[in-house]
């Protein structure tokens, strides 16, 4: 069995904590790891995983590698299908299908799991995934149902067609979109009905020659992209960058719609595994430990006389007086003060953002690249201070600006710069100038962090004013 964690979508319900390239399944909860990181942790535990796909888009893969590498305790081969920009899920499992089939064959399984569900029983999911194994050794693409606890309206529902087992399931009879209150209160009465996780495995050839009959021309369009796109290798890693004009023409689509509310090859397996998901503040809200008046916190806080309240803190302390049901959301460049019963309109600022192109939508002050980190101190239309810091043995591209020149003072670690036809060391307490339109590098050769302050000045001081001669990220044009 192959699992295939698949990470798209930005989280705008998460905002101000997810954005466009930083989405939230990097989100961290209480116990320090991310959602992408416990997601891979419960893959890595399966039985006998050697290999594990993840299909993203492509300006989060290094990203990624570093949250797994973080984790990767089971040295598991990682390999990558990156997409050039976001489409629905459809697109994205039939690549992992065709992917599996060309390097594991018809009859490998393949599991497939959201990146930003939290699942707390990780021995009832290790159980659900073996049962849901030999459902999809019987020919059906298995589909994970959540026994309802509550009358949920934010969840999808599947009716399962109880006349008709399957193993420990039975056939599906069909999908149901989100409900109102009154009839999501229905079907919990029912006995019915159970929360569509998102989650579900099968036979490579059960998905492919069900699609052959249902999506006939979405899978023709996704097989042309795939074989018309490079593939790098990392050590053991296969790296596929989907190519952008062929997957343009691939349509926008979701699995459900698809395929699985047209085939009679699906079976649908009941489970309690301490499923959420993780869609909004207030799911996440639900999942924290309380304290004694029912407050769920995760950072530094000071609270008086305050009730039923979320308050996410990341950098600095946040103090609350008489307040109720309220959700707080603290983090360096924006702050969210937002009803706890209407959570899911914060959705609605996140797209104002995006409107305005306002930075908030799309970064935080901290970017991730392959090298490590910078974060934006403080900036003016003629300046910009950044705190940098690269990892032992990275270093950033062989590069230039137009229209900026910059000045680097080591804080800690040693730096070996490439400036012009020079190159040197520096230590903490040294610095050097880089003149604008001089080919210049930072390297790491150490095995501690280098961090450093960076100042630009110049007329224009935007990220696009980078020219890439050497990088080892792949990186230049």
């Amino acid at each position: 069995m192959i699992p295939v964690i698949i990470s798209g979508g930005s989280g705008s319900r998460l905002w101000p904590v997810s954005r466009q390239l930083d989405p939230k399944p990097f989100l961290q909860l209480s116990d320090g790891k991310s959602l992408l990181q416990n997601t891979f942790s419960r893959a890595m535990n399966l039985p006998q995983v050697k290999n594990i796909l993840t299909i993203t888009n492509e300006s989060l893969h290094f990203r990624m590698q570093d949250e797994y590498q973080q984790i990767n305790s089971k040295n598991i081969n990682c390999d990558f299908i990156l997409e050039p920009f976001g489409k629905n899920t459809a697109p994205a499992v039939i690549n992992a299908c065709l992917y599996a089939q060309k390097h594991y064959g018809n009859d490998e399984i393949i599991l497939i799991l959201p990146a930003d569900h939290l699942i707390s029983d990780s021995e009832a999911f290790t159980q659900a995934v073996t049962q849901a194994t030999k459902i999809a050794q019987d020919g059906y693409i298995a589909t994970f149902g959540i026994n309802p606890e509550y009358a949920e309206t934010g969840y999808g529902y599947i009716e399962a067609d109880k006349s008709q087992a399957i193993d420990n399931g039975y056939k599906i009879k069909r999908f149901v979109e989100k409900p109102n209150q009154k009839t999501a209160e229905e079907y919990l009465h029912s006995g019915n009905y159970l929360w569509n996780s998102g989650m579900f495995c099968g036979k490579v050839s059960t998905f492919l020659s069900e699609l052959e009959v249902y999506s006939k021309q979405l899978l023709h369009d996704s097989k042309e992209c795939l074989e018309n796109s490079e593939v790098d290798k990392i050590k053991n890693s296969k790296i596929t960058h989907l190519n952008s004009n062929y997957f343009k023409n691939i349509e926008n689509i979701s699995i459900d719609y698809s395929l699985f509310e047209k085939s009679t090859q699906t079976a649908v397996l009941p489970c309690s595994i301490g499923w959420s998901d993780i869609g909004s503040w207030l799911s996440i809200a639900q999942t924290l430990p309380k304290d004694n008046k029912n407050n769920a916190v995760i950072g530094e806080n000071i609270l008086h006389n305050a009730t039923n309240c979320l308050v996410y803190s990341t950098n600095r302390i946040v103090a609350g007086v008489d307040i109720d049901n309220l959700i707080i959301v603290d983090t360096p460049d924006a702050l969210l003060v937002a009803d706890k019963k209407t959570s899911q309109n914060v959705k609605h600022i996140f797209e104002k953002l995006k409107l305005m192109e306002h930075k908030t939508s799309e970064l935080h002050q901290t970017a991730h690249r392959p090298w490590g980190t910078y974060t934006v101190l403080e900036e003016d239309p003629c300046y910009k201070i950044k705190r940098i810091e690269v990892k032992p043995g990275a270093l950033l591209s062989l590069q230039m600006h137009h229209h900026r020149s910059e000045h680097w003072i080591v804080v800690a670690g040693t730096a070996t710069v490439t400036n012009g036809d020079m190159v040197l060391e520096l230590n903490a307490n040294e610095s050097i100038y880089i003149p604008v339109e001089t080919k210049h590098r930072l390297e790491n050769k150490t095995d501690k962090n280098l961090t450093l302050i960076e100042v630009q000045c110049g007329t224009y001081l935007g990220e696009d004013d980078i020219v890439r001669f050497e990088d080892k990220y792949g990186r230049t044009q």
